[in-house]
């Protein structure tokens, strides 16, 4: 990993609503490692865009770390896109705290990489703050992606919702960690987590690991999990109509990556989503995301 030399920090000030993500663009190719922190003022809104892209190398790891601080009744926008190449590995550690009736909307999209760990963080500090996380992931061929969700809910009336769904293919081998931890004084919180799993291939590793922590009463906290692959009668269904299995598998990854580009702010995390469904997918059905999705050919060929 290149040496931790890029460091910055941006202020929101209070009552603005900045127009223009905040943009952390992370080369895997090189190694880049760079270190983000963010402090939203009291009223203020803004987007912080993670985009990690590049083919990566056995010897490198690219790593990013975001810090965010959401004063009273900011909102802020999170958008990960992790889209490095086969070979790549990848850090991503993020961290939030968040003041009374301040709104956090995370989405986290893990698209590629042989190696691929996220740490996400969040403290609902003040009373009726809001977390709203929703990730999803594809674990390609042989693969390892280990993820660990943890939010501490201490004001009174929080809200934390974590929803995560994925693809995992032949050899994958997936972690995923979600905590919700109701923490004494955290009257009324109520935190709910879930995952589907898709399974595509054989030889694969899926370790779901649900907690809820509580101590406090008159809390709600929920979890659940669906994990499971296509059936024999649906492939046969699927086959009678022309689609193989592994036509099905595309197509379910192709909604992934739609979501992903979807949900981009900017041109960087854009391109970063399709190139890798370029790679994952194949050239045609990435021209048919971009062209299901109107962008324009300059954008599409600015990846």
């Amino acid at each position: 990993m290149a040496s931790s030399g890029d460091s910055r920090y941006l202020e929101v000030k209070a009552g603005v609503k900045r127009e223009e993500p905040i943009v952390v663009d992370i080369d895997a190719s090189a190694g880049e490692a760079k270190d983000t922190g963010v402090l939203v003022r009291e009223g203020a809104e803004a987007t912080v865009v993670v985009a990690v892209h590049g083919a990566g190398a056995e010897d490198t790891t690219s790593a990013s770390l975001v810090r965010i601080i959401a004063e009273r009744g900011a909102k802020v926008s999170l958008v990960e896109i992790v889209a490095a190449g086969s070979d790549a590995r990848h850090l991503e550690g993020v961290g939030i705290d968040a003041a009374e009736n301040a709104v956090v909307e995370c989405r986290q999209y893990a698209l590629g990489g042989a190696k691929v760990a996220v740490g996400f963080a969040t403290n609902l500090a003040g009373t009726s703050a809001r977390l709203n996380l929703d990730m999803r992931y594809l674990v390609d061929e042989g693969a390892t992606l280990d993820v660990n969700h943890v939010c501490r809910q201490r004001g009174r009336v929080t809200r934390s919702q974590i929803t995560t769904s994925g693809i995992l293919k032949e050899h994958a081998k997936k972690t995923m960690r979600e905590t919700i931890d109701l923490i004494h004084g955290a009257k009324g919180a109520v935190g709910n987590e879930i995952e589907t799993v898709l399974i595509a291939g054989d030889h694969v590793v899926n370790k779901t690991l649900p907690v809820i922590l509580c101590d406090e009463d008159d809390v709600q906290g929920n979890h659940g999990a669906s994990i499971g692959s296509v059936s024999p009668e649906q492939l046969a269904y699927l086959a009678d109509r022309g689609i193989s299995g592994e036509e099905a598998t595309a197509l379910f990854a192709r909604a992934i990556f739609d979501d992903a580009v979807i949900h981009a702010p900017e041109a960087s995390s854009r391109a970063a989503a399709l190139s890798r469904a370029e790679e994952f997918l194949g050239a045609e059905m990435a021209r048919d995301v971009a062209e299901g999705l109107g962008l324009t050919e300059s954008e599409e060929s600015a990846r």
